[in-house]
């Protein structure tokens, strides 16, 4: 999408309606409020500030010119970066330009929206490394793209493609299939983390279960026991404590529980 430059480039990235979901930016454009809602996933070159532009490197009739103080303009303002012109580097036979010249150059950012969905980011910077790792005047090989951030935040997608390179998904799936098992997984996980406590616990739950319901038995052998051992205890009662006994052996008989459990019931009886 065509703009009129970076200005117009930042507020169509902060337009949700504008469509731009990704722009290039010189450092230096976008301040602290503007930063809201946007993410770097890195610099990719120096944007020289040129004084005569960057095509008569090698005219005869057109000088580069120097920038003075240019530490000192670094040091004011910490987005810019002082770069050096090689002597002869614009044609070596006949040494144009004829000495080495300081220029004043701001990084540009591979900006996004911060809701730009993760397997995009990882495509822009595979993307970005294929295109921007090779060596000119001002780079070395490898050096761009670079997880840097100067007026955005850094995405942590990007910072996890810079310590380890793109996902393992992605790098063993094709991409349609990678965002798939991702946006799964994105699902799975958090049911995963809840299911998993649930699973761990289930069988102490379940012996819980099934020892409650014999240790009920046992209460209630207890409660009999305590009766006949109390003072009071006669001749009236042994027929009910018997009947109650008797009753008690029918359940226990009919209570079906896992075969690791019965010899409690053994017990009982």
């Amino acid at each position: 999408m065509p703009t009129a430059g970076a200005v117009e480039s930042v507020a169509g990235l902060r337009d949700p309606k504008s469509g731009i979901s990704i722009a290039i930016v010189p450092s230096g454009i976008i301040d602290q409020h503007e930063s809201r809602g946007l993410l770097s996933l890195g610099t990719l070159f120096y944007e020289p500030l040129w004084f005569s532009g960057a095509a008569v490197l090698a005219a005869d009739d057109v000088n580069l010119a120097t920038i003075a103080k240019a530490d000192a303009w670094v040091a004011l303002y910490p987005f810019l970066s002082k770069v050096v012109v090689p002597a002869g580097v614009g044609d070596i036979v006949h040494n144009r330009p004829p000495t080495d010249v300081v220029l004043l150059a701001p990084k540009a950012s591979l900006v996004v929206r911060s809701d730009l969905h993760p397997a995009i980011q990882y495509l822009l910077l595979e993307a970005a490394a294929k295109i921007h790792s090779g060596p000119g005047i001002f780079r070395k090989a490898g050096e761009f793209p670079a997880p840097e951030s100067i007026d955005v935040p850094l995405s942590g997608h990007a910072r996890q493609f810079y310590k380890s390179g793109p996902p393992f998904l992605q790098r063993s799936l094709p991409f349609w299939l990678a965002v798939l098992v991702q946006q799964l997984l994105v699902v799975l996980i958090p049911v995963a983390g809840v299911l998993y406590p649930v699973v761990q616990f289930s069988p102490s739950a379940y012996d819980w279960f099934i020892e409650r319901r014999v240790f009920k038995l046992y209460d209630e052998l207890q409660l009999i026991e305590d009766q006949l051992a109390s003072d009071s205890a006669g001749k009236q009662m042994v027929d009910d404590v018997l009947a109650r006994l008797d009753r008690l052996d029918k359940r226990a008989s009919s209570l079906q529980i896992p075969a690791s459990y019965r010899p409690m019931l053994y017990a009982l009886r």
